[in-house]
């Protein structure tokens, strides 16, 4: 599982998933202020599912038609410690029945979750 940490995603959450063995590359690292078109991009050509609390991306998908096949995670999230995300993420990928490539994933404040196929 590879994964692309947008912009806005917490680098405490990175390091998290990093030291628990997720592969996480970090757009604040490499590519600070990237288009969302250009972060897109990058998760469709090297089949990285996205990681972000930016809610664009769906637009950028059902309505511009963009299809990263890995999938998108968006933690649609409000006032939360900056490892809340990775530590959610770890829990889910811990169940062998959570898929999230092809879905464009929504984890709210209350964990429930939402996915809807891309």
């Amino acid at each position: 599982m590879k994964f692309l940490a947008n912009e806005n995603f917490c680098m405490a959450s990175v390091y998290l998933l990093r030291s628990q063995g997720v592969e996480v590359i970090s757009v604040n690292e490499d590519a600070q202020s990237s288009s969302d078109k250009t972060v897109i991009g990058r998760a469709i050509q090297n089949q990285l599912t996205i990681l972000t609390h930016d809610r664009d991306y769906g637009e950028l998908i059902f309505k511009d038609g963009y299809r990263p096949i890995a999938g998108v995670i968006y933690f649609r999230m409000k006032n939360y410690t900056p490892e809340v995300p990775a530590k959610t993420l770890l829990d889910l990928l811990s169940n062998p029945a959570f898929e999230y490539k092809g879905f464009f994933t929504v984890i709210d404040n209350d964990l429930s979750i939402r996915q809807r196929k891309i």
